[in-house]
Protein backbone atom coordinates (compact mmCIF):
# COMPACT_ATOMS: atom_id res chain seq x y z
CA UNK A 1 0.00 0.00 0.00
CA UNK A 2 1.36 3.43 -1.03
CA UNK A 3 2.36 5.58 1.92
CA UNK A 4 0.82 9.04 1.78
CA UNK A 5 3.17 12.00 1.52
CA UNK A 6 3.01 15.28 3.40
CA UNK A 7 3.23 18.06 0.81
CA UNK A 8 3.03 21.84 1.13
CA UNK A 9 1.77 23.76 -1.94
CA UNK A 10 1.84 27.53 -2.41
CA UNK A 11 -0.33 29.35 -4.93
CA UNK A 12 -2.98 26.71 -4.22
CA UNK A 13 -6.04 28.94 -4.67
CA UNK A 14 -6.16 28.64 -8.46
CA UNK A 15 -4.42 27.62 -11.65
CA UNK A 16 -1.43 25.32 -11.54
CA UNK A 17 -1.27 25.34 -7.73
CA UNK A 18 -4.86 24.12 -7.49
CA UNK A 19 -4.25 21.45 -10.14
CA UNK A 20 -1.23 20.20 -8.21
CA UNK A 21 -3.21 20.05 -4.97
CA UNK A 22 -6.06 18.11 -6.54
CA UNK A 23 -3.75 15.60 -8.23
CA UNK A 24 -1.83 14.99 -5.01
CA UNK A 25 -5.14 14.63 -3.19
CA UNK A 26 -6.06 11.84 -5.60
CA UNK A 27 -2.90 10.06 -4.40
CA UNK A 28 -4.18 10.29 -0.82
CA UNK A 29 -1.49 12.73 0.27
CA UNK A 30 -1.65 15.00 3.31
CA UNK A 31 -1.73 18.59 2.08
CA UNK A 32 -0.85 21.97 3.52
CA UNK A 33 -2.14 24.68 1.18
CA UNK A 34 -0.97 28.31 1.14
CA UNK A 35 -2.30 31.31 -0.79
CA UNK A 36 -3.24 34.91 -0.10
CA UNK A 37 -6.67 34.36 -1.71
CA UNK A 38 -8.71 32.94 1.16
CA UNK A 39 -11.83 32.30 -0.91
CA UNK A 40 -9.99 30.43 -3.67
CA UNK A 41 -7.98 28.55 -1.09
CA UNK A 42 -11.14 27.29 0.60
CA UNK A 43 -12.47 26.04 -2.75
CA UNK A 44 -9.24 24.15 -3.43
CA UNK A 45 -9.24 22.65 0.07
CA UNK A 46 -12.80 21.43 -0.43
CA UNK A 47 -11.93 19.89 -3.81
CA UNK A 48 -8.83 18.23 -2.39
CA UNK A 49 -10.76 16.74 0.51
CA UNK A 50 -13.44 15.42 -1.85
CA UNK A 51 -10.81 13.97 -4.18
CA UNK A 52 -9.23 11.84 -1.48
CA UNK A 53 -6.61 13.81 0.42
CA UNK A 54 -5.76 12.10 3.68
CA UNK A 55 -5.70 15.50 5.38
CA UNK A 56 -5.96 19.13 4.26
CA UNK A 57 -4.94 22.26 6.13
CA UNK A 58 -5.00 25.75 4.69
CA UNK A 59 -3.24 28.99 5.55
CA UNK A 60 -4.01 32.41 4.08
CA UNK A 61 -0.45 33.57 3.46
CA UNK A 62 1.27 36.02 1.13
CA UNK A 63 4.60 34.37 0.27
CA UNK A 64 6.18 37.83 0.01
CA UNK A 65 5.62 38.17 3.78
CA UNK A 66 8.58 36.50 5.46
CA UNK A 67 6.99 36.33 8.92
CA UNK A 68 3.77 34.81 7.53
CA UNK A 69 5.64 32.06 5.69
CA UNK A 70 7.72 31.31 8.78
CA UNK A 71 4.56 31.09 10.87
CA UNK A 72 2.94 28.70 8.39
CA UNK A 73 5.85 26.28 8.73
CA UNK A 74 5.85 26.68 12.51
CA UNK A 75 2.19 25.62 12.66
CA UNK A 76 2.51 21.85 12.96
CA UNK A 77 5.12 19.29 13.87
CA UNK A 78 5.04 16.95 10.90
CA UNK A 79 8.00 16.85 8.55
CA UNK A 80 7.13 17.43 4.91
CA UNK A 81 8.17 15.03 2.19
CA UNK A 82 7.52 17.55 -0.57
CA UNK A 83 7.24 21.30 -1.16
CA UNK A 84 5.74 22.85 -4.28
CA UNK A 85 6.11 26.55 -5.04
CA UNK A 86 3.39 27.65 -7.47
CA UNK A 87 2.59 31.18 -6.27
CA UNK A 88 3.26 33.92 -8.78
CA UNK A 89 2.08 37.14 -10.41
CA UNK A 90 2.27 38.52 -13.95
CA UNK A 91 1.77 42.20 -14.79
CA UNK A 92 2.45 42.99 -18.46
CA UNK A 93 4.95 45.72 -19.23
CA UNK A 94 7.89 46.24 -21.54
CA UNK A 95 11.02 48.29 -21.07
CA UNK A 96 9.28 51.65 -21.38
CA UNK A 97 6.09 50.66 -19.53
CA UNK A 98 7.24 48.72 -16.49
CA UNK A 99 7.18 50.72 -13.26
CA UNK A 100 9.53 50.35 -10.35
CA UNK A 101 6.58 49.29 -8.20
CA UNK A 102 5.60 46.52 -10.62
CA UNK A 103 9.22 45.38 -10.86
CA UNK A 104 9.42 45.14 -7.08
CA UNK A 105 6.09 43.29 -6.82
CA UNK A 106 7.25 40.66 -9.30
CA UNK A 107 10.45 40.01 -7.41
CA UNK A 108 8.74 40.13 -4.01
CA UNK A 109 6.31 37.35 -4.95
CA UNK A 110 7.97 35.39 -7.75
CA UNK A 111 11.51 35.34 -6.37
CA UNK A 112 11.75 36.47 -2.75
CA UNK A 113 8.60 34.48 -1.99
CA UNK A 114 10.40 31.35 -3.20
CA UNK A 115 13.41 32.28 -1.09
CA UNK A 116 11.17 32.47 1.99
CA UNK A 117 9.69 29.09 1.12
CA UNK A 118 13.09 27.45 0.73
CA UNK A 119 14.63 29.07 3.80
CA UNK A 120 11.81 28.18 6.17
CA UNK A 121 10.72 25.02 4.41
CA UNK A 122 14.05 23.23 4.06
CA UNK A 123 14.47 22.67 7.83
CA UNK A 124 10.98 21.11 7.91
CA UNK A 125 11.64 18.92 4.85
CA UNK A 126 12.57 15.31 5.43
CA UNK A 127 15.97 14.14 4.20
CA UNK A 128 15.41 12.57 0.80
CA UNK A 129 12.43 14.83 0.12
CA UNK A 130 11.62 16.84 -3.00
CA UNK A 131 11.10 20.51 -3.88
CA UNK A 132 9.47 21.61 -7.13
CA UNK A 133 9.45 25.28 -8.11
CA UNK A 134 7.05 26.38 -10.84
CA UNK A 135 8.83 29.04 -12.88
CA UNK A 136 8.16 29.86 -16.57
CA UNK A 137 9.68 29.27 -19.98
CA UNK A 138 10.08 33.08 -19.98
CA UNK A 139 13.00 32.45 -17.61
CA UNK A 140 15.06 31.29 -20.58
CA UNK A 141 13.24 32.60 -23.65
CA UNK A 142 13.02 36.40 -24.09
CA UNK A 143 9.45 37.74 -24.22
CA UNK A 144 8.33 41.19 -25.30
CA UNK A 145 6.07 43.07 -22.91
CA UNK A 146 6.91 40.83 -19.94
CA UNK A 147 10.15 42.34 -18.69
CA UNK A 148 9.68 42.15 -14.91
CA UNK A 149 7.95 38.77 -15.06
CA UNK A 150 10.67 37.17 -17.19
CA UNK A 151 13.48 38.66 -15.11
CA UNK A 152 11.93 37.50 -11.85
CA UNK A 153 11.37 33.99 -13.21
CA UNK A 154 14.95 33.76 -14.46
CA UNK A 155 16.16 34.71 -11.00
CA UNK A 156 13.81 32.17 -9.45
CA UNK A 157 15.03 29.32 -11.64
CA UNK A 158 18.63 30.13 -10.70
CA UNK A 159 17.71 30.45 -7.02
CA UNK A 160 16.04 27.04 -6.99
CA UNK A 161 18.96 25.27 -8.66
CA UNK A 162 21.54 26.89 -6.36
CA UNK A 163 19.48 25.95 -3.30
CA UNK A 164 19.10 22.44 -4.68
CA UNK A 165 22.85 22.09 -4.97
CA UNK A 166 23.22 22.92 -1.28
CA UNK A 167 20.35 20.63 -0.26
CA UNK A 168 21.69 17.67 -2.22
CA UNK A 169 23.84 16.75 0.78
CA UNK A 170 20.57 15.81 2.51
CA UNK A 171 19.42 13.91 -0.59
CA UNK A 172 16.75 16.55 -1.15
CA UNK A 173 15.95 16.97 -4.83
CA UNK A 174 15.10 20.44 -6.14
CA UNK A 175 13.76 20.87 -9.66
CA UNK A 176 12.19 23.64 -11.69
CA UNK A 177 9.17 23.29 -13.98
CA UNK A 178 8.88 25.97 -16.67
CA UNK A 179 5.43 26.09 -18.28
CA UNK A 180 4.55 28.02 -21.40
CA UNK A 181 1.09 29.32 -22.28
CA UNK A 182 -1.28 27.50 -19.94
CA UNK A 183 -5.05 27.82 -19.68
CA UNK A 184 -5.26 29.64 -16.36
CA UNK A 185 -6.80 32.92 -15.26
CA UNK A 186 -3.33 34.52 -15.32
CA UNK A 187 -2.92 33.57 -18.96
CA UNK A 188 -6.45 34.56 -19.98
CA UNK A 189 -6.00 37.99 -18.39
CA UNK A 190 -3.33 38.68 -21.03
CA UNK A 191 -5.85 38.22 -23.85
CA UNK A 192 -8.41 41.01 -24.43
CA UNK A 193 -9.90 38.64 -27.01
CA UNK A 194 -9.56 35.05 -25.76
CA UNK A 195 -9.98 33.41 -29.17
CA UNK A 196 -7.45 35.68 -30.88
CA UNK A 197 -5.01 35.37 -27.99
CA UNK A 198 -5.21 31.59 -28.01
CA UNK A 199 -4.75 31.46 -31.78
CA UNK A 200 -1.74 33.79 -31.68
CA UNK A 201 -0.12 31.71 -28.93
CA UNK A 202 -0.56 28.50 -30.92
CA UNK A 203 0.27 29.85 -34.39
CA UNK A 204 3.02 32.21 -33.30
CA UNK A 205 3.39 35.96 -33.53
CA UNK A 206 6.37 37.26 -35.56
CA UNK A 207 5.84 40.79 -34.26
CA UNK A 208 6.38 39.50 -30.72
CA UNK A 209 9.14 37.06 -31.76
CA UNK A 210 7.08 34.05 -30.69
CA UNK A 211 7.41 30.83 -32.67
CA UNK A 212 4.08 29.33 -31.60
CA UNK A 213 3.36 25.94 -30.05
CA UNK A 214 4.39 22.97 -32.21
CA UNK A 215 1.98 20.60 -30.45
CA UNK A 216 -0.87 22.87 -31.49
CA UNK A 217 -2.62 23.32 -28.15
CA UNK A 218 -2.56 25.57 -25.11
CA UNK A 219 -1.41 23.63 -22.07
CA UNK A 220 -3.77 22.75 -19.24
CA UNK A 221 -2.88 23.30 -15.60
CA UNK A 222 -3.18 19.54 -15.18
CA UNK A 223 -0.37 19.01 -17.74
CA UNK A 224 2.00 20.96 -15.53
CA UNK A 225 0.69 19.31 -12.37
CA UNK A 226 1.45 15.86 -13.74
CA UNK A 227 5.10 16.81 -14.23
CA UNK A 228 5.22 18.27 -10.71
CA UNK A 229 3.68 15.05 -9.38
CA UNK A 230 6.33 12.99 -11.15
CA UNK A 231 9.17 15.10 -9.76
CA UNK A 232 7.79 14.67 -6.25
CA UNK A 233 7.67 10.91 -6.65
CA UNK A 234 10.26 8.19 -6.10
CA UNK A 235 10.17 7.61 -9.86
CA UNK A 236 12.28 10.80 -10.11
CA UNK A 237 14.66 9.85 -7.31
CA UNK A 238 17.75 10.51 -9.49
CA UNK A 239 16.46 13.78 -10.94
CA UNK A 240 17.58 17.06 -9.43
CA UNK A 241 18.71 20.57 -10.45
CA UNK A 242 16.73 20.32 -13.70
CA UNK A 243 14.69 22.94 -15.53
CA UNK A 244 11.89 21.14 -17.33
CA UNK A 245 9.94 22.89 -20.08
CA UNK A 246 6.22 22.07 -20.18
CA UNK A 247 5.20 24.21 -23.13
CA UNK A 248 4.36 22.03 -26.12
CA UNK A 249 7.67 22.88 -27.77
CA UNK A 250 7.20 26.65 -27.70
CA UNK A 251 10.72 27.15 -26.40
CA UNK A 252 12.42 25.34 -29.28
Amino acid sequence: MKQSRAVLVTGAAAGIGRAVAVQLAADGDRLTLLDRDAEGLAITAKQAAATGAAQVSQHCVDVADSAAVRAAFADGREEFTGIVSAAGILEPGGLTEVTEQSWQRHFAVNTTGVLHLLQYGAPRLRDGGSIVVVSSNAARVPRTGMLAYAASKAATSALARCAGLELAARRIRCNVVEPGSTDTAMQRDLWPDADLGRRAAIDGDPAAYRVGIPLGRIGAAEDVAQVVRFLLSDAARQVTLQQVYVDGGASL
